[in-house]
């Protein structure tokens, strides 16, 4: 881990960090995130009696779509060409017996691939976040208290500072 942003120059200005020398790398990063709501949402969008539609499916490809606009959504983020997004929803009901008690929701889970020069972290981290408003826009007219936690990234791969995972 670096001690200091690379995203400011040395007057303190923002700046798109120059990856002109890196050299190109496999590199991957997994990100994850929950929406927690209502067992009954839950229920609706397990089967498949949501207004809007299928739930799961819109989810899905928002995630992959916004992987893909990520710099055109994050000022200094590199555009990417990316070679891979897999988007992963689970529906997870609560458990009262645990503890803490788990609330129920919908976890996704995003894998972005690419070969270049700069990491794909915000990608992953984007689609995630955007599959789960998607979900929140499909079901806020039966739960609005729906909220989003945990978005995370995971692991990284590839590129000088080498293989990173979330404890």
């Amino acid at each position: 881990m670096s001690d200091v942003f690379t995203h400011f120059d040395a007057q303190g200005q923002a700046h798109m960090v120059d990856v002109g020398a890196k050299a190109a790398t496999h590199r991957v990063a997994v990100a994850e995130g929950v929406i927690v709501m209502q067992p009954a949402t839950l229920a609706m969008i397990r089967s498949g009696q949501a207004g809007k539609g299928d739930v799961l499916g819109v989810a899905r490809l928002a995630a992959i779509m916004a992987s893909k606009r990520t710099a055109d959504l994050i000022p200094l983020c590199h555009p990417l060409p990316l070679t891979r997004v897999d988007v992963v929803l689970q529906l997870q009901d609560a458990d009262p017996a645990s503890v803490p008690p788990q609330t129920c929701g919908v976890r996704c889970e995003v894998r972005a691939e690419t070969v270049g020069k700069t990491g794909v972290e915000m990608e992953a981290l984007t689609a995630v976040q955007v599959g789960l408003l998607t979900i929140y826009d499909m079901c806020k007219a039966v739960d609005r208290g729906m909220r989003m936690e945990g978005i995370r990234l995971l692991e990284k791969q590839g590129g000088r500072s080498g293989h990173w995972q979330a404890d």
